[in-house]
């Protein structure tokens, strides 16, 4: 959540960037709702695209979250809560001969958090559209509050460097490949997040102490894609992406997808998605002592941990509408099914007399809905 206002930047700057053509004018209205794990996330997004001339588009979207929070994390040491998060994004797309130049700004806010995001990407086509290049950078500025002390105030900055590059291969299939490298700088922990050790004084319990991240990270993936059009009105996409940073996670994640139009108006899509982390250097869910090493976290995202999401949705697209001004309509709705199972962060909330170290392990599922409404003018 914290770092959404860069995720989201990228993604719209990712987005706008694949070929030399401008995004046509369009409203998109979207509503999201995640549950699963104890989190209750949802809210509405509205994103309003205008051209100007035949060179520049412009665009902002407001976006929200509501969060109803009830998770393992914060059942452990504290009460459930709820918070709101309202993001703003404008940005402005630049289109030159075979090129597409890219700018926005992001501003996300709720109330011990703030996120500023400056973004910029170009995109240039050669060989006659068959390759694309994408370069993209965004800065980010966050600052760090806490609920209930007005002096604590910590700062974190964030750069992202992304290249990438797109290639047909045939007239029915797309290759492409991109490299991300984030540098993460400042305050990068959860001011509320704890950890915990056994008590000197009892062996047969535990005690908690606030968790202590290095003030440093970089991060760098890789990720192959392939798309290949089948001859019925179908397509098949593959995707496999390789993480690793310098707090020792290296992780893995493999994606197949199908895409089917039934006819002129309907299209289903599904996907399967596989995903695998090692822990953190610094991580642990039960330390032996009180301030055993320098750094300490207890983050179950930071621990082992594998997930498995399937994904299922449906498309209904209306083109040439009969509704005044409406060019293009589409109407989806999609359903993510999430599993993650923990390999070393235990459940201290579970019912039953545990000792120390003996609790069940982890796991949770969750269901992610998107409807959304485009209408392009």
């Amino acid at each position: 959540m914290r770092s959404g206002c860069l995720l989201l930047a990228l993604a719209l700057f990712g987005h706008s960037a694949i070929a030399a053509t401008l995004p046509v004018d369009n409203v998109d209205v979207l509503y999201h709702r995640y549950d699963g794990g104890g989190m209750v996330i949802d809210g509405p997004s509205v994103l309003v695209r205008k051209g100007i001339g035949s060179q520049v588009s412009l665009s902002g979207q407001y976006y929200v979250d509501s969060v109803s929070a009830a998770s393992v994390d914060v059942l452990a040491t504290a009460s459930p809560y709820e918070e709101e998060r309202n993001e703003y994004t404008f940005g402005v797309d630049y289109l030159h001969d075979k090129s597409i130049l890219s700018l926005g700004f992001t501003n996300s806010t709720e109330n011990d958090y703030e996120a500023n995001t400056v973004y910029f990407s170009v995109s240039q086509e050669f060989f006659g559209g068959m390759s694309t290049v994408t370069m993209g950078y965004a800065s980010g500025w966050d600052e760090v509050g806490r609920v209930g002390n007005d002096s604590f105030s910590e700062e974190a900055d964030r750069r992202n460097y992304q290249l990438g590059l797109s290639q047909v291969v045939t007239r029915n299939s797309l290759v492409g490949v991109d490299l991300e490298v984030v540098t993460d700088e400042g305050f990068l922990q959860n001011p509320y997040r704890q950890n915990r050790y056994i008590d000197p004084n009892d062996s047969t319990a535990f005690l908690y102490q606030p968790e202590r991240y290095p003030e440093t990270r970089t991060s760098t993936s890789v990720a192959l894609r392939a798309l290949y059009y089948l001859p019925y009105r179908a397509s098949i996409r593959g995707e496999y992406r390789y993480f690793s940073d310098t707090w020792g996670i290296n992780a893995h994640t493999v994606e197949l997808g199908y895409v089917h139009g039934l006819n002129q108006h309907w299209t289903l899509e599904g996907s399967i998605r596989f995903y695998s982390q090692n822990e953190a250097d610094f991580y642990s869910d039960l330390f032996p002592f009180e301030n055993s090493q320098t750094h300490l976290a207890r983050d179950k995202e930071l621990s082992s941990l594998s997930g498995t999401t399937l994904a299922a949705g449906a498309v209904y697209e209306w083109k040439q509408t009969s509704l005044p001004g409406i060019d293009r309509l589409q109407f989806s709705l999609l359903l993510d099914w999430l599993n993650f199972d923990y390999d070393n962060f235990r459940d201290v909330t579970a019912p039953g007399d545990y000792l120390p170290g003996e609790e069940p392990l982890y796991s949770f599922d969750a269901l992610v809905t998107r409807a959304s409404l485009i209408l392009e003018y």
